[in-house]
């Protein structure tokens, strides 16, 4: 009798402890103003697994969050809260844009030149090296780029190296690969460890940026991380297909700025940064006769952000267009808002183009992604598979001006991931934008989406769980 009295109190003491929970978990979603779609697919995962999605709520479920630090280097908040800044976004991208400075753009878009443009960069520095990638794994390629910074600090260069600790998972858990290169005096941290409380971790946020730093007057970024994936000394026929470009300007303080603030967070350091007109002087010296011809805008998001200005510059871009939108991205997850600003640039006569791979590095996201590609294909939109290898490129090319970076268009990098994304024009860059991206389509099928009912079943229950991936 006493045994199934506890059973009995022990049973409602549960159940009353997971309502308790659902509870709090929808009140929290409320209070955070989430999207109806959002809280729908929360509330899906809790009906399928109440007690997991819950917990798994409380890790994954954040998207802003409050900073550790204030971040003074950098003033997060400005593009966020600025309407000027919001202006120059949308202008640069139909060709208003007149009040940015021009500065100094090349392009990579073959990984043997984006490897040389790297390794010379670490080579000629003279005052610091601040790198941020997202993934970084120990092949040959970076044996080479340790090797060079290493030589870099033991000559008096400050060397500061910042990893996404899940992005790179080996290289954390393998950090004694990193002793000769600390040895030699460079700074090695990684961004939100793993291993330290989730709850207060926000693992779900993390850092895809692609920042590399030279002296604080040049810097190249795009979607390349780390590894032979993306870079090499010599052409491979496996090697992914992406992007990397190097800005030499004012805009790189901008860079500066967004590094300076992830390394605080990630290691309590305060960097000091020049002055934007120390950083002039010093761009207009690296690149004395150099073809300064490019206005750039940079433009980060993340959770230490307030508001989206990212997703809603990027909005504004495709119901401006006129012309074109052809889009480059590796994984393709758009909320309503995308999808349909996409559907009406097409009847507005615009000519719209996605790029997308064949078969994507995940199948989870190939297979969410069908239903939304089969919704454009329906309005007569061109869905472009990509057949060679992995494209991990991310580009938006619109009339007059395109936009490059490390954001994919899916709800994790334009809600979730600190990123950086940058908006230039110029017609030499979009002329070197639209051969590559003409390169792709000769490399690409059209095929219709399969139509199988059970095939439509399968998509279109992933939509539902597309914001979560």
């Amino acid at each position: 009798m006493l045994e199934e009295l506890t059973s009995f109190y022990l049973y409602h003491l549960i159940l009353i402890t997971g309502e308790l929970l659902i509870f709090i978990t929808v009140f929290h979603m409320i209070y955070q103003r989430r999207s109806p779609v959002n809280m729908i697919s929360w509330l899906l995962l809790m009906l399928l697994m109440p007690y997991v999605a819950v917990f798994l709520y409380f890790i994954f479920g954040s998207r802003k969050r409050k900073p550790k630090y204030k971040k003074e280097n950098y003033s997060l908040q400005a593009l966020a809260d600025n309407n000027t800044e919001k202006s120059l976004l949308n202008g640069l991208l139909v060709g208003q844009g007149h009040d940015l400075p021009r500065q100094q753009f090349d392009l990579f878009t073959d990984a043997t030149q984006a490897n040389s443009a790297l390794l010379e960069s670490i080579s000629q520095a003279e005052h610091t090296i601040c790198m941020s990638t997202y993934v970084f794994k120990f092949d040959a390629v970076t044996h080479e780029v340790i090797n060079r910074l290493a030589e870099r600090a033991k000559a008096g260069v400050e060397v500061r190296l910042l990893i996404d600790s899940l992005g790179s998972l080996g290289a954390y858990f393998m950090q004694h690969r990193f002793k000769a290169l600390r040895e030699a005096g460079a700074q090695v941290a990684f961004f939100m460890p793993v291993l330290k409380m989730p709850f207060r971790n926000y693992i779900n946020l993390r850092n895809h940026r692609k920042i590399f730093l030279f002296d604080h007057c040049r810097v190249l970024s795009g979607g390349m991380n780390l590894s032979r994936e993306y870079f090499g000394p010599e052409a491979d026929p496996k090697r992914w297909q992406d992007v990397l470009f190097r800005v030499e300007g004012e805009s790189v303080r901008d860079y500066s700025k967004i590094f300076a603030s992830d390394w605080r967070y990630a290691t309590h350091e305060k960097l000091t940064l020049p002055e934007r007109e120390a950083i002039k002087t010093l761009c207009m010296h690296s690149h004395a006769g150099s073809q300064c011809d490019t206005r750039v805008q940079v433009a980060p998001s993340g959770p230490d952000l307030k508001g989206d200005v990212l997703y809603e510059s990027l909005l504004n871009a495709i119901y401006s267009a006129v012309q074109r939108i052809w889009i480059v991205t590796p994984y393709f997850v758009p909320d309503e808002a995308l999808t349909r600003a996409l559907m009406i640039a097409h009847n507005r006569g615009v000519d719209v183009k996605l790029i997308t791979p064949k078969n994507s590095n995940h199948t989870i996201a190939d297979l969410a992604r069908s239903s939304f590609m089969r919704e454009l294909e329906e309005h007569g939109i061109a869905i472009h598979l990509y057949k060679g290898t992995m494209l991990h490129a991310k580009a938006v090319l619109f009339d007059q001006g395109a936009m490059l970076g490390s954001v994919n268009l899916d709800n994790r990098s334009l809600f979730l991931n600190y990123e950086v994304a940058t908006f230039v024009a110029s017609e030499r860059v979009l002329g070197e934008i639209e051969t590559w991206m003409q390169g792709l389509l000769a490399m690409s099928v059209s095929e219709p989406r399969s139509k199988s009912r059970v095939r439509r079943v399968m998509e279109n229950f992933m939509r539902i769980l597309a914001p979560q991936l």
